[in-house]
């Protein structure tokens, strides 16, 4: 008997007030990984009506005009049109950063006979799955592309009067566990006053939903573009954005857990972010091995501490060998320490302002380490596969 389930994820476009946040506050934090590659940073982001509010920790060597981040990476995004919402040249920036906490501090950098500890306590998810390509779960894998095509699609100007914030959604179904047809596509696209709504979803379909969903789709396929009939209004002045609230967005759209923390904005002494990164490189490692079909590992850490609290892994059903082997198996291969950490996937460089945007994992770029499959033969070979 054929089990039949649903499963939907979501993605934002780059122009989405939470998004702007996440891109000025890694931004921000790339501009001083280019002058002191040990500087301490974690900057948040909130924005509204032709408003940026910047605030939050920096100790550094170096120095960054944070205005000009601002407005540089608004005007990259597309913010350059007053009738979005926001507009690079005439927004108001205020900014209120300081330097870390010394308690923080103690815990956290390096000195005679101590470690560096982790950045805060808290627990941290990687997941991998083999139903894509890319070892993530389809639902996300699509939503992402067809957040991405939106922004190509107005960059390109291939469809006119676009804005810059924009959302997808996708409901896969699955058979048995198997993905099998898009059940439902829901693309919410900003525009200009005066654009015909009809156009638009037709140059929707024809341009972004097709290209990247052709051969998922089908003729009970449901798709609302813009359900609301208007999407005029959006950007900063539609909805107040936010660093770090777009968290599913940024990981696995739902199918795996998160943890307790954001990403962006957080060098890599914060494990929230390195760990994340460190558990991810574990799952999608132990997939492409054949270890397991689906993997999650979740890594804990105690602020001050380098040794992680805990490691546990959860393959649902699919592991090859008991999981208590498999979580030995990891211990003996990966060093989780954080400065290990950051180490092996060489987390110290300006890496980050692209991966606040269409997701942290799942993506082919070489800067992004910990999509690396190159413990996939030890971790074969450990398990006796």
């Amino acid at each position: 008997m054929t089990k039949i389930e649903f499963f939907t994820s979501e993605s934002v476009t780059e122009g989405h007030p939470d998004k702007i946040c996440d891109q000025i506050s890694d931004a921000i934090l790339d501009a001083l990984l280019k002058q002191d590659n040990n500087a301490r940073c974690a900057v948040e982001c909130l924005t509204t009506t032709g408003l940026v509010i910047v605030a939050g920790e920096v100790t550094t060597t170096g120095y960054v005009e944070m205005q000009d981040i601002v407005r540089s990476t608004l005007k990259e995004i597309g913010y350059t049109n007053p009738e979005f919402g926001i507009d690079c040249d005439d927004a108001g920036v205020m900014v209120s950063v300081h330097g870390q906490s010394r308690d923080i501090a103690m815990g956290v950098d390096e000195g005679e006979g101590r470690e560096q500890g982790a950045g805060d306590q808290g627990m941290m998810y990687g997941f991998a799955t083999n139903e894509t390509d890319e070892l993530m779960p389809l639902p996300i894998t699509i939503a992402h592309k067809l957040a991405m095509r939106l922004a190509y699609v107005r960059k390109e100007e291939i469809l006119k009067g676009l804005g810059p914030d924009g959302k997808s959604q996708v409901s896969v179904e699955y058979h048995n566990g198997k993905p099998v047809r898009l059940s439902t596509v829901v693309i919410a696209q900003q525009h200009t006053d005066g654009t015909s709504e009809e156009d638009l979803r037709k140059g929707i379909v024809e341009h972004v939903v097709r290209p990247v969903c052709s051969n998922l789709l089908d003729d009970k396929t449901k798709i609302h573009i813009n359900a609301t009939g208007k999407f005029v209004i959006g950007g900063p002045e539609g909805d107040t954005g936010l660093t770090g609230r777009k968290i599913i967005v940024d990981t696995y759209g739902g199918l795996g857990r998160h943890g307790g923390g954001a990403f962006s904005g957080k060098d890599p002494s914060k494990v929230d972010r390195s760990g994340a990164y460190a558990a991810r490189w574990i799952a999608k490692n132990i997939v492409a091995a054949g270890v397991a079909d689906k993997c999650e590992v979740q890594v804990s850490y105690a602020i001050g501490v380098p040794e992680p609290t805990s490691i546990n892994v959860d393959t649902s059903g699919t592991n090859k060998i008991p999981e208590e082997k498999i979580v030995e198996i990891v211990k003996k291969n990966f060093n989780l320490n954080p400065r290990e950490i950051i180490k092996r996937l060489d987390l110290l460089r300006p890496i980050y302002r692209k991966s606040a945007a269409y997701g942290h994992f799942g993506r082919n770029d070489p800067d992004f380490t910990w999509e690396k499959t190159d413990m996939a033969d030890t971790l074969r070979k450990e398990a006796g596969l």
